[in-house]
This record gives structure tokens, C-alpha cells and sequence, in this order.
């Protein structure tokens, strides 16, 4: 009778310590993610404080030479970081012929097969932003499970958009062919007095980080080279680009957000 006791307050320890091990790697896993996006703003200031800096940090007089200006005709250099805008860093630089403003959108990753976030929100926005027609409207709130599933598929919740009717899926991909321009320009640049003009991406994996600037020209031009088309997962490939569901956030109304993603560390290799 003692054995069994015994048996069953050893099954009973083992039982709770995994449980709890298993809570302490979710919350490390929960806490990795939040110093991950702590650390991405600190980078971001970091880069703001270089610029700040330019007249003795190597690095900040190096992305004013990548973005043509001469160094020996710059007065002054002055950083902010707007908030909520395209621009991650804006930098008012002071020449011998004027005053300059440059808006700088900054990837920050750790991995060259990382990706990268660059707009989310929710598909009312886009379709007031880009005037989606009402049926592609409705594959994509099918799409995001604003809409219930109007056939068993993959999951309950949703429909991927590989099992719309063909129908649904031509307009769609018609409408992002179409538009297809102005919808990577306003993803990577945006509009207004805080459009990005430029797009830093910021490779911190090694011992000596690697940066790459681009006009956003340039970088719009790059990541749309490519087709209009489905995934094998059922998303939308924009040229380089990933349109997809942003799901996770533990089930809440923000997992139904419409994203766009790319893997920035591309951009190290763009012609």
C-alpha cells in the first residue's frame, strides 16, 4: 500500500512540475517577444541618437553619404522620431543651399530569413484607402474570418483564399494586379508630411551589424518585382511581398488584421 503511495505522489510531482514548466516557457517565450520588440525600439532610437551624432559617429555620416549628400556642406543634422507614421526617424538636415527633410523607415531584423511586418491593419482601413470593390471586399472578410467559412475547409473560423470559388479568387487577384503600384508605394512610403523617402534595414545577427539604405523608390520597385498570385498556403504573394491573415494575439479581434510582410534582409542584395 506505502509502493502505490508513494507511485502516485511521484506521477503527482512529475504532473505539476511539467505544468509548470511548461507556464514558465510560455511566459519565457512571452517575454522573449516582448524584449525582442523593446529592443526594436531601441534600435530605432539608437539610430535617431547617430544621426544626432553625425559630426563623430561613423555610421550616421556614412547613410548621409548613401543618401547624397556632402558631408562637407552639411551644417547641421537634427533627428525626431514621428509617431505612428511611415517614417520611423525623420532627420531635418541644414545645407549650405537649404533645409532638407528625409523620412527614414527602418527594418530592424536579427536573421538574413527573418521577416518583417511593414503595415497591418484592419481591411476596413485598406478599403477605404485603395476603394476595394464590394465582392473582392467580401472574399477578404472571408479571407480574415470577419465573414464565417461558406464551406468546411482548413479551419472553422476562415477561409484561405485558395478556397474561395474561382471566381472570387480572379477578383482578387485582379484587383491587386491592377493596383498593384500605388498599394507597394503606400505600404513601404506612404503619403503626407511623413512619407518615407527612404528604407534603412538594420542587420544586427553578428558582431558587426550590417546596414543598407535605400531610396524608396528603389525598394518599392524591388520588392514588387513578381506576379500577382496565390500561395501554396493560401495567401497572397505581391511580388516579393506576403499578404496574409495576422492571426496569434491569442484568438482576440486583432488576430482578424489584414498584414503585409517581407523579408527586409533582401534588400542587402538589390540591384
Amino acid at each position: 500500500m506505502k509502493r502505490w503511495i508513494v507511485l502516485w505522489v511521484f506521477l503527482l510531482s512529475l504532473l505539476i512540475g511539467g505544468s509548470s514548466y511548461a507556464q514558465s516557457t510560455k511566459s519565457a517565450k512571452a517575454e522573449l517577444g516582448s524584449e525582442t520588440a523593446k529592443n526594436g525600439f531601441r534600435n530605432e532610437d539608437e539610430i535617431r541618437d547617430k544621426f544626432n551624432n553625425w559630426k563623430t559617429d561613423p555610421d550616421a555620416r556614412e547613410w548621409l553619404a548613401a543618401m547624397n549628400y556632402k558631408l562637407a556642406e552639411i551644417e547641421s543634422v537634427t533627428a525626431t522620431k514621428p509617431h505612428g507614421e511611415k517614417a520611423d526617424v525623420e532627420i531635418t538636415v541644414n545645407t549650405k543651399n537649404g533645409e532638407t527633410v528625409e523620412g527614414i523607415s527602418i527594418k530592424l531584423v536579427s536573421s538574413p530569413n527573418g521577416f518583417n511586418q511593414i503595415d497591418k491593419r484592419w481591411l476596413s482601413h485598406y478599403v477605404k484607402m485603395w476603394q476595394i470593390p464590394a465582392d473582392v471586399e467580401a472574399s477578404l472578410k472571408l479571407f480574415l474570418g470577419e465573414t464565417p467559412p461558406t464551406k468546411p475547409g482548413r479551419t472553422p473560423d476562415r477561409m484561405y483564399l485558395n478556397e474561395l470559388e474561382p471566381a472570387e479568387q480572379k477578383a482578387v487577384l485582379d484587383f491587386f494586379t491592377s493596383h498593384k503600384d500605388d498599394i507597394i508605394s503606400d505600404l513601404f512610403q506612404g503619403d503626407g508630411a511623413h512619407a518615407a523617402g527612404w528604407v534603412m534595414v538594420a542587420l544586427k545577427a553578428t558582431d558587426k551589424p550590417r546596414w543598407v539604405i535605400r531610396t524608396s523608390t528603389d525598394t518599392i520597385r524591388f520588392f514588387g518585382e513578381g506576379k500577382v498570385e496565390l500561395t501554396r498556403n493560401g495567401n497572397l504573394k505581391i511580388g516579393r511581398i506576403t499578404m496574409q491573415r495576422k492571426g496569434g494575439d491569442g484568438g482576440r479581434e486583432t488576430a482578424k488584421m489584414l498584414q503585409f510582410k517581407i523579408n527586409p534582409a533582401l534588400l542587402f542584395d538589390a540591384k
